[in-house]
């Protein structure tokens, strides 16, 4: 097997671990995995020791490109305005038919143990969010800015929850809610 074919199996897997997981959850099998990627279980144990580290590679592989959905454009706005921004990319974003909900959300859930590789991956992700959410409290001068990115984590999980859910539409849910949390904390 050449470099290139392990990339290509590689990616493969790690596409398959994504849209399987996404679509119906972290607890899918080793072969409905392979059978998705088109590799054998022999090539996926070759690059990977386990399903878990796949399923942990996969969420960090697409880590980068939902932090860029949620990102506001560099100097785009005031503190205020970046952390509406996260909330309106979440509304448009389940707007879309295949929105499950936020998959790092979904992985904390459905994995049980907090040592779990993809376990420790999601808890990353959502404090790298909710750390943003801090920074921009601290710099907009909200009043306590470690607990109002707590209070936007919530509106957060909870929104990508019930509309992952399809439970409820977030058109202007979130954003009226966050702004509601924004004018009480003076930011």
């Amino acid at each position: 097997m050449t470099t290139t074919d392990k990339a290509s199996t590689r990616d493969r897997l790690l596409d398959a671990a994504a849209e399987l997981s996404y679509r119906e959850g972290v607890s899918i099998g080793v072969e409905a995995l392979c059978r998705a990627a088109g590799v054998s279980k022999r090539s996926m144990y070759q690059l990977f020791a386990s399903k878990d580290e796949v399923l942990a590679a996969s969420l960090e592989q697409r880590l980068p490109g939902y932090t860029a959905r949620l990102s506001p454009p560099e100097d785009s706005g005031t503190p205020r305005e970046n952390v509406l921004y996260v909330f309106e990319a979440l509304e448009k974003a389940s707007a879309e038919p295949d929105y499950r909900g936020c998959p790092y959300l979904a992985a904390l859930i459905e994995l049980k143990d907090p040592e779990h590789p993809a376990n420790l991956v999601a808890r990353e992700a959502k404090e790298t969010l909710k750390t943003v959410f801090r920074v921009q409290a601290e710099l907009g001068g909200a009043r306590d800015p470690e607990f109002l990115a707590r209070q936007l984590m919530l509106v957060f999980d909870g929104a990508s929850a019930r509309a992952g859910a399809r439970v409820e539409s977030l058109d202007g849910l979130t954003t009226e809610t966050v702004t509601a949390l924004l004018d009480a904390a003076g930011m």
